[in-house]
């Protein structure tokens, strides 16, 4: 059995005629609406959003007619009825007829049987009660009819699969997105020139030239050149990674400084950015949908209404000697009261109500699948750079050697040599100069090393800014004492920078990507909740363990690359855990599909805010626990409101079918179908509004 990625019905893969092939994934559907929901998302929810206005422009008014204001201009009032509630009916209604034809035909039950047979119920006896007397002797009595009650339980089902469709296009969005990143054209050398061609036309073997500011379209090896590349769109590591002779590049990929040549090793669907598209694609597939009760009791229930109000005609005419038009309005008041007004907004309802109150405290919740999942949650996997940490590196200690240079005097002449630079490292010393009011004077003759520092003029002396290889090349003495305290520093996960100036080490600027100040408190609360935290990143284990030991977690998935991480989530999965990811990188994408509940950080880029099933739009730590609360309270509520739908529904079922009728000599007239449908409706709705309540706890 496959599940229906749209509505999440169990589909037999052998019996359903409807199906589809995207990317080399097969996908199976329940019917023609969610297969054209599939193929053509757009439309298909510019459509619905169409047959609801219409739905309740009509049935409000016959409302008004049926039970307000009487009109009779011209024609009689049921009349009027009529012709207001037969195009919602058969325009609006017409998906679920289609629906009905479609579940027949692949021998199942569904959610449109019901909502076609007790509308129609409905409508055809009204229909009946309209013309009789005009074109046919009466055989019902009285005049009342039930046009608003067809009418309003179609809009109001719309209403909830319009809700329900309203995220359905984000993952192909975000594989597009991701397409996107790679370059369109690449610079070949072809003999002694080079000459762009298409991405697509690039072979194995190929050699290719990436300038600064480029992007690298596919991935491959360094063969001359030195650089640093952003690889912070893959690997979601703020910090640009030195490339050389013999290096990987990545697909996707900024160039920063220098010119590179590489030798293409992958392309089309081999490159990692192809793989990541394939991981999205895999795990959006595979996610399982929220169980919609009414779905699963539909198959069972649809049946029985059938098989009950035929049954109780059948017995009040053949055995009891009722009349015929009696036995049929016995019939039309089964179907009428079993048809699920209620039961169809049970759950749209208060995710309508839940969803909202997030957004009213920045917590963008896509659908009532996450809605469901997040409560079960038992372990949040955190992605690091740029989640728990702010994402890019800061000044975080500066230590000078020798006399005559103070902290501030060292800061000064490295932020002089980095003034101008686009490397992180370089500007984060410049603001950090500029945030404490240090006066930068113009340095002159600025040379870049990639991958190992600068070099500045300042007063006629020569400023040094770099790692160890650099003033090791450029011949200034690194002794024990300063070589302890870089160590020092980079077991703290810092990344020490050496300063020297006038041919001697004059300082050491240690630089990290430094924590989020709600990081450590948000994973405090969670431990409170019971919940297990881990941490995920492509950093090296000591750096992780320093920024894990600042947290409090004890649990750190370290020198993860980027297409592992979905991975990590299936193994935690695999113990039995529901995962929750919370991450904001493109890197992240296909971990925050393959979770149970991806939480994308509202800062972070749109594929992963796209691919993610809650969005937390104020980039606030704290509000992944107030998601599981409201979680929590909005699952409490759609069952509470599934009960009362099913109860006022199940329990008239035996007094519609006639079980009181010799016990007190009366039947169930189906005005009290109606009334009962209308009863469930406002204790749902009413039931849903209480979560305005709800007030996350900070």
């Amino acid at each position: 059995m496959a599940k229906d990625v749209i509505c999440g019905m169990y589909v037999d893969e052998a019996k359903t005629p409807f199906r589809a092939e995207q990317d080399g994934v097969k996908y199976y559907f329940c019917s023609t609406k969610c297969l054209e929901t599939f193929l053509a998302p757009a439309r298909e929810l510019r459509k619905l959003k169409l047959l609801t206005l219409f739905a309740f422009a009509l049935g409000i008014p016959t409302a008004i007619f049926e039970y307000g204001y009487k009109i009779s201009w011209l024609l009689p009032h049921n009349v009027w009825l009529f012709l207001l509630a037969t195009p919602v009916q058969f325009i609006a209604g017409w998906r679920f007829y289609r629906g009905t034809v479609d579940a027949i035909k692949a021998r199942q039950a569904n959610m449109d049987s019901l909502i076609a047979l007790g509308t129609s119920a409905a409508w055809l006896y009204s229909a009946l009660v309209t013309f009789q007397g005009i074109f046919w002797q009466p055989i019902f009595p009285g005049e009342h009819v039930y046009f608003t009650e067809s009418g309003l339980i179609i809009g109001f089902i719309l209403l909830g699969k319009l809700m329900e469709h309203g995220m359905k296009g984000r993952a192909t969005a975000a594989i597009r997105k991701l397409l996107d990143l790679q370059p369109k054209m690449a610079t070949v050398v072809r003999g002694s020139k080079e000459v762009k061609v298409p991405v697509e036309k690039v072979a194995v073997g190929d050699v290719i030239v990436v300038r600064p500011g480029e992007g690298i379209p596919v991935d491959g090896i360094v063969v001359s050149g030195e650089s640093a590349v952003d690889e912070s769109m893959i690997t979601g590591e703020s910090m640009p990674v030195s490339k050389k002779p013999g290096s990987a590049v990545i697909g996707g990929t900024i160039n920063k400084s220098g010119l590179l040549k590489f030798k293409a090793a992958k392309v089309g669907s081999d490159t990692a950015l192809s793989h990541i598209v394939k991981m999205v694609q895999e795990a959006v597939a595979a996610r399982a949908p929220m169980q919609r009760l009414a779905d699963v009791v539909s198959a069972y229930f649809v049946p029985a209404v059938i098989i009950i109000a035929v049954a109780a005609a059948a017995y009040w005419y053949f055995i009891q000697g009722f009349s015929f038009p009696m036995a049929l309005s016995i019939l039309i008041a089964v179907l009428i009261i079993a048809c699920p007004c209620a039961l169809g907004i049970a759950t749209p309802a208060a995710i309508m109500i839940g969803a909202s109150k997030g957004a009213q405290n920045g917590i963008l919740i896509k659908s009532g699948e996450f809605l469901e999942k997040a409560r079960k949650l038992q372990v949040i996997v955190f992605d690091k750079t740029g989640t728990l940490t702010k994402g890019k590196p800061a000044v975080t200690d500066i230590v000078p050697f020798g006399s005559g240079y103070d902290k501030g005097k060292v800061l000064q002449l490295a932020a002089v040599a980095e003034k101008g630079s686009e490397h992180p490292i370089g500007i984060a010393m410049v603001e950090k100069a500029v945030a404490v009011g240090i006066r930068l004077p113009q340095g002159k003759l600025h040379q870049t090393v990639a991958g190992k520092g600068i070099a500045a003029a300042y007063n006629g002396k020569k400023i040094l800014v770099g790692n160890r290889t650099f003033m090791r090349e450029s011949h200034i003495e690194i002794n024990a004492a300063a070589e302890e305290r870089i160590s020092i520093l980079e077991r703290g996960g810092k990344t020490a920078v050496a300063v020297a100036f006038d041919k001697r080490l004059i300082g050491v600027i240690a630089v990290a990507d430094t924590l989020k100040e709600d990081s450590r408190a948000a994973v405090e609360r969670l431990h409170h909740m019971g919940k297990q935290v881990i941490m995920i990143t492509g950093d090296n284990e000591r750096t992780a363990s320093a920024i894990a030991q600042q947290l409090g977690i004890k649990r750190v998935l370290a020198n993860v690359l980027p297409g592992e991480k979905a991975a990590k989530i299936k193994e935690l999965q695999k113990e039995g855990k529901v995962v929750a990811m919370v991450g904001d990188g493109i890197n992240d994408a296909p971990a925050l599909a393959q979770a149970d509940v991806g939480i994308a950080i509202g800062a972070g880029t749109d594929v992963a805010k796209e691919t993610g099933g809650i969005v937390l739009m104020r980039d606030d730590l704290m509000d992944v626990a107030a998601a599981i609360e409201l979680s929590k309270m909005t699952v409490a509520k759609m069952k509470q409101n599934l009960f009362w739908a099913f109860f006022y529904n199940v329990a008239l079922i035996p007094v519609a079918a006639g079980v009181l009728y010799p016990f007190t000599g009366l039947l169930l007239n189906p005005i009290f179908a109606a009334i009962a449908m209308a009863s469930s409706s406002v204790t749902v709705v009413g039931n849903s509004l209480l979560l305005n309540r709800h007030k996350p706890r900070k």
